[in-house]
């Protein structure tokens, strides 16, 4: 293993809402601290805004089952709609209004239906680099968690994944992690991680930003 790696031990459900928690609250600090056009910019993620993003990470601890069976019913049955207008709308709410609920859900164990405490991670790490990169700012992501959701987008069956796999090898360089087949993809587990969720080019800039060697292709095929 290569010198400072982390090992590829499985985390366990504490260990995950753990950094779920640091997670939520690191966030919640750096956007504490943005200016009123910061909270304007355009992520990677499809048409969201920072604020956008930002009020999609609290609506799955806060939300009761009533409230998504009702946005399930306004968005008619699409399971991506009704996770694109939910935060939409919620990023109507004051930025004031916005970190105090993510701040709000710090120890909750809530989860969205159908999901595991893996999705909370996984979606916490992804949009905070979607803000992060979209600020020009640098966010550490531990190498451990970003192994964990590397891995739950790999083995998503259901919810269903809306990414396709990349056709290739991929190598992480700071932990022990390779999973597929063909060309091979080298990088920090991070970037992998934003290359599996249809981030290409965000996982080039990571590894830039990071100063870390990114090697192979970048599109999911």
């Amino acid at each position: 293993m290569p010198v400072g790696a982390v090992s590829d031990a499985v985390l366990d459900t504490d260990e995950l809402w753990q950094i779920v928690d640091r997670e939520r609250a690191s966030l919640a600090d750096l956007l504490e601290r943005l200016g009123p056009e910061e909270w304007e910019t355009r992520t990677r993620c499809g048409d969201w805004r920072v604020r956008d993003v930002a009020a999609h990470l609290t609506v799955a601890a806060r939300f009761s089952h009533g409230q998504v069976v009702r946005e399930m019913l306004r968005a008619r049955g699409d399971w991506n709609r009704m996770i694109h207008d939910s935060a939409v709308r919620e990023a109507g709410l004051p930025v004031t209004a916005i970190v105090a609920n993510l701040r709000s859900i710090i120890g909750s164990r809530r989860l969205a239906p159908t999901t595991s405490p893996r999705e909370p991670l996984l979606d916490l790490l992804v949009h905070g680099q979607d803000i992060a990169l979209a600020l020009g700012r640098e966010r550490a992501v531990p190498p451990e968690a970003a192994r964990d959701a590397a891995d739950r987008v790999w083995t998503m069956r259901f919810p269903p994944r809306p990414w396709p796999l990349p056709k290739a090898r991929l190598t992480a360089t700071d932990i022990e992690w390779t999973r597929g087949e063909g060309e091979e993809v080298r990088g920090p587990i991070t970037s992998l991680l934003l290359l599996l969720t249809g981030r290409p080019e965000a996982a080039r800039e990571y590894a830039e930003r990071a100063g870390k060697p990114w090697t192979g292709g970048t599109a999911s095929r």
